[in-house]
């Protein structure tokens, strides 16, 4: 007995030995932050956060790839616990609700594969490729449905998902098991952020419209009789509608599918009736829009890329100003149109719509004179948003002996060529300037910097030196062989920065070059008749030199049109220098400012998706459309001499019933697919 004790005490003495160091070799450290974070958290392990439990989800949070309120099973204050954990303050956050983006179920498609013994949406893409025709659509087995652990998503008869809002909690779950990216979550926010991408299914008018309209979706709503939503879908990229309504140029009809059998749909037209119904009614119609945010932001001119810009940044749930030199808001909507395509009451209608989605207009108010952009970012403004208009604006502002600084150190060429010419010694260059584009014009500008005592010149050129003008290329030469001028091709201004009203340093990329150089400089001379757009904040101790400086600001270009994406800087190839070609596209100039702003102030990336979508991305089309019905398109009624001089109106609009029988032509395309006639010839199923 007492050598069977010895033993197991013996015994347990060496195991104790052995746990006692496995418990030093093998330890594990646990961050007790990360530990307090997974207390607070409900346990309930549902992966709605994307993360595969709890536990996952608190290293995530602590690690900052996750927000303290990314739990989607627990409430606000469980948010509020776990920020005062973190010692961060969380600002509301905005639902995000699944939303499918395919339009025809798998039973509808032309040619299709049978899925036979299959289930799994998954399984049928690697194995079959999906459907034959569509590269896109909705493979129907309900993977989607499936896999969401709230029970939100059922298949509809026509094999699509229908996801119901209110059990939703925007977890992310379906999107990551669908191998087509069909069904995405959406808000107001991410619609406004993002671009659309070649794997959407996207309609031709729809990607030919400057502001990336729902045409689709509006159109339906109309056949449906439903006004209020048509108006509301039409708003959610586009803040005028009563004005496009009446002046758009239209090169959504162009591409229309209908033309290859008829006329295209009267697209605008519809438009046009839909925010006539919403002006009809008094009734103020609104699109929605994001909790607020408690920033402040100031844009800077009041045209229409001015208020489109302000009224996607409240929507964005920021608190916006718009600072307009003129006594009325508008631009050239308002100086520029006939009264008869465009009544001055049309307008201010649609402006008093962007006044109601919160957007404060002080007219009068004159950037230069009455407040500049550091003395915005001193009253509190996070960001400033330039956007004064073309060389035509300016024309309207100042004298033709007027020189305008609206950026720190900033001023245009031709100022500074005809201050020269004139002997009027108006500006006065510092020691290191910067010199962007021009082609001769600027050259001569950057000699006259240096006849006037500036030793440090860097002059920017956007084109390629092979490309450059042969009539300046003496000049060029002379300059090169100074001392004191860099001349650098194939480069564009991207950052610029300064402290209180002085400009500091400059910053230019080298198109296809990741590396960005910075000048020391407080003159910047740009080569256009307008001021460049960009967005104004206050940078981070680290990425500026003057630190712990209260007045120190940095500002950056706003994101390019898809199409430019591959473009470096202000005044790029592909940039407008003058002013938009049409208000439309100002209006999606805007809602990217917005964007833009909104990215800076949260630290995003100012980059498009690789996959963006463009003019020259290849996506799958039709050319040629089978069993549908021709139908004439409605003609506008247009006003004889007598009502025109009596109402001043050229264009009466549509009536109900033109409008709905006008929108029942559309054929509701998806990608490749479209709604055929209901009374046409089937044809065979394959």
């Amino acid at each position: 007995m007492i050598e069977a004790i010895s033993i197991m005490g013996g015994l347990g003495v060496i195991v104790g030995i052995g746990l006692a160091v496995a418990s030093k070799v093998f330890y594990v450290y646990v961050d007790p932050v990360i530990l307090a974070v997974d207390d607070a958290l409900p346990g309930a392990n549902c992966g709605g956060c994307g993360y595969p439990g709890c536990t996952s989800n608190a290293e995530a949070i602590v690690a900052g790839k996750s927000s303290p309120n990314s739990c989607v099973a627990a409430g606000i204050e469980t948010a509020e616990a776990i920020a005062a954990i973190l010692g961060v303050s969380i600002e509301a956050k905005e639902p995000d609700i699944a939303r499918p983006g395919c339009y025809f179920g798998v039973q509808d498609a032309d040619t299709r594969f049978i899925y036979d013994g299959l289930s799994d949406c998954r399984a049928a893409a690697l194995l079959g490729g999906g459907m034959k025709v569509c590269s896109i659509g909705c493979l129907g087995l309900g993977s989607c449905a499936k896999a969401c652990p709230f029970d939100a998503i059922v298949m509809g008869p026509d094999n699509l998902p229908v996801v119901d809002s209110e059990k939703c909690t925007g977890c992310g779950t379906c999107e990551r098991v669908c191998p087509k990216h069909i069904i995405t979550l959406s808000s107001v926010t991410r619609r406004i952020l993002r671009e659309y991408t070649d794997d959407e299914c996207t309609t031709p008018c729809q990607r030919e419209c400057p502001a990336g309209i729902d045409i689709r979706e509006y159109i339906r709503q109309i056949r449906l009789g439903d006004y209020h939503r048509a108006v509301q879908v039409i708003k959610e990229r586009n803040p005028f509608p009563t004005v496009i309504g009446r002046i758009c140029p239209r090169p959504c009809e162009n591409e229309c599918r209908r033309v290859l059998l008829d006329e295209p749909v009267a697209i605008n037209f519809l438009k046009r009736f839909a925010s006539d119904y919403e002006k009809k009614s008094g009734k103020r119609i609104l699109p929605y829009r994001a909790p607020e945010t408690g920033r402040k932001t100031a844009v800077i001119g009041g045209g229409a890329e001015g208020l489109s810009a302000a009224f996607f940044s409240a929507r964005l749930g920021h608190e916006v100003t718009v600072y307009e030199a003129t006594d009325k808001p508008g631009g050239l909507l308002r100086t520029a149109i006939a009264p008869e395509r465009l009544s001055q009451e049309v307008l201010d209608w649609d402006i008093d719509g962007i006044r109601e989605m919160g957007v404060a207009i002080e007219t009068g108010k004159s950037l230069g004179s009455d407040f500049t952009i550091p003395s915005l970012l001193k009253e509190g403004y996070e960001a400033v948003m330039l956007a004064t208009g073309g060389w035509d604006n300016r024309l309207t502002r100042i004298s033709g002996e007027d020189i305008e600084e609206l950026i720190p150190g900033t001023y245009l060429i031709i100022d500074l060529l005809k201050s020269d010419s004139d002997r009027h010694n108006k500006i006065s260059p510092s020691s290191k300037v910067v010199v962007a584009g021009g082609g001769k014009t600027g050259l001569e500008a950057a000699k006259i910097c240096w006849d006037l005592g500036s030793e440090n010149i860097t002059v920017l050129f956007q084109e390629k030196r092979e490309d450059f003008p042969a009539a300046a290329l003496p000049l060029l030469e002379d300059l090169e062989a100074e001392d004191a001028f860099t001349i650098v091709f194939s480069a564009g201004v991207t950052r610029i920065s300064g402290d209180g009203e002085r400009l500091e340093n400059v910053e230019y990329t080298v198109r296809g070059s990741s590396e960005s150089v910075s000048v020391n400089a407080h003159n910047l001379f740009v080569a256009a008749g307008r001021f460049p757009e960009m967005i104004f904040f206050r940078p981070q101790p680290e990425e500026t030199a003057a630190v712990g400086s209260e007045t120190a600001w940095t500002a950056v270009h706003p994101c390019k049109k898809p199409a430019c994406k591959d473009e470096v800087g202000i005044f790029a190839q592909g940039d407008i220098l003058t002013d938009y070609s049409a208000a439309i596209r100002a209006i999606a100039a805007g809602r990217r400012a917005a964007a833009s702003v909104h990215k800076v102030m949260y630290g995003i990336p100012l980059e498009h998706e690789e996959n963006v979508l463009t003019p020259e991305s290849v996506i799958q089309n039709v050319d040629k459309v089978e069993h549908v019905v021709t139908k004439p398109r409605q003609i506008m009624p247009v006003s004889d001499a007598k009502e025109l001089a009596l109402t001043g109106v050229l264009e009466k609009g549509f009536t109900d019933q033109m409008a709905i029988q006008e929108a029942s032509r559309c054929l509701q395309c998806g990608l490749i697919c479209y709604e055929r006639s209901p009374n046409a010839v089937n044809c065979s199923e394959n």
